[in-house]
């Protein structure tokens, strides 16, 4: 059968990473898990029951852009959160972050338009604008700007922007003032700014802002997935100017028709457990807190500010230049599954790993114990 172009897209190595650890688990090995961004805590507790209460009624097709109530309930968290007084119509529920970057790239670009990102960076960007005919445009960050693009670095050739603060796989995380010198910068050479807020709550005292506090001229995309624990249950949101709503919608319609409705009822719940999200966030600080202390001594010392998010990024070019057959060697030797940066930077990713810290503190513990044995006897 002939296939498309367009889909020969570059696998994403972290899911290649999970399923070596799966094999070896399945031959009976204990695998400390650093390599997905993915919190060991299930969903909240209230988001839990809310969902079983809801069991007995049809959960059936929602609206496109979801259940009003939890628009409603998201346009709250943007002024506990921001102080941004958001009409709950902008907001557009999604079947994950990763379903809003598709309705995102195709109510904004069209085939062949370039769409500008900095890198190291998320790599799922760059495969869905090519599986949806578009050029990713890599512009190429520095650890000295915090693994961030600065306006200088826009190309004016690229008709999009993807910002992303918290930064994944850096953790560090764009000011106010640098989130409005970027979308000003980006609305002067014409380019549609589209800004990854997934990781905001997951905060250790540099703050987070979202770029809707210096535009609204801006998609705004977040997620259940982080924060409040619900990766499997594959509920996002974005925020839209009021002109893009009804094309939003439209694309909605007849791609998605709606996400799912369970997972919006729990979503709806999950909003309320602050409590349980910010004891996660704790858990998180002291596996942070370790890992800054124990990796340098451990012979990862060449690493990024990680200020949010759940990730160490590590420049390992002084212990190999193959990233892949490096995580390898530590996942057959130690037992700990880490993630060669290729995923996130095709030119410079040879030679840096990702490290989460998602994980349980004991597993982290443990999993950094292993690295120092690793790291002893190579």
């Amino acid at each position: 059968m002939r296939q498309s172009r367009r889909g020969q897209v570059d696998p994403f190595i972290v899911m290649d990473v999970m399923e070596a650890a799966r094999k070896a688990e399945a031959k009976g090995r204990h695998i400390i898990h650093m390599e997905v961004g993915q919190p060991s805590t299930p969903a909240p507790e209230g988001a839990r029951r809310a969902l079983a209460a809801a069991l007995d009624r049809p959960l059936g097709y929602t609206v496109a852009l979801g259940l009003p109530e939890l628009r409603q309930g998201i346009a709250a968290l943007y002024q506990r959160w921001y102080g941004i007084d958001l009409d709950p119509a902008r907001v557009v529920v999604t079947p994950g972050s990763s379903g809003a970057f598709i309705l995102a790239f195709s109510a904004l670009f069209d085939a062949g338009d370039r769409v500008a990102l900095g890198e190291p960076g998320y790599p799922s960007y760059r495969q869905i604008l090519r599986a949806m005919s578009l050029t990713p445009v890599g512009i190429q960050t520095r650890v000295d700007d915090r693994y961030q693009p600065r306006p200088q670095d826009l190309p004016a050739d690229a008709q999009g922007l993807i910002l992303a603060s918290p930064g994944n796989p850096s953790g560090t995380v764009l000011r106010r003032e640098e989130l409005a010198g970027l979308t000003a910068k980006a609305a002067e050479l014409g380019m549609n700014v589209i800004s990854d807020e997934i990781y905001h709550g997951l905060d250790y005292g540099a703050g987070f802002h979202s770029a809707l506090e210096v535009t609204d001229d801006v998609f705004v995309i977040n997620s259940f997935s982080k924060y409040f624990s619900m990766t499997g249950w594959r509920v996002g949101w974005m925020v839209v100017p009021e002109d893009m709503i009804r094309t939003v919608e439209r694309i909605a319609q007849n791609m998605f028709i709606c996400p799912p409705h369970a997972s919006q009822v729990a979503a709806l719940a999950a909003l309320d457990c602050v409590d349980e999200a910010e004891a996660n966030l704790a858990v998180y600080a002291e596996n942070r807190r370790l890992m800054l202390e124990r990796l340098p001594r451990i012979g990862f010392d060449r690493i990024a500010p990680p200020e949010g998010a759940f990730y160490i990024y590590a420049d390992v070019s002084e212990l190999t230049g193959n990233s892949l057959n490096f995580a390898a060697e530590i996942l057959e030797k130690a037992g700990v599954a880490v993630t060669p940066g290729l995923d996130f930077d095709p030119h410079r990713g040879a030679q840096t790993l990702r490290f989460s810290y998602a994980a349980s503190t004991a597993e982290i513990a443990e999993g950094l114990d292993r690295l120092a044995a690793f790291m002893a006897a190579r």
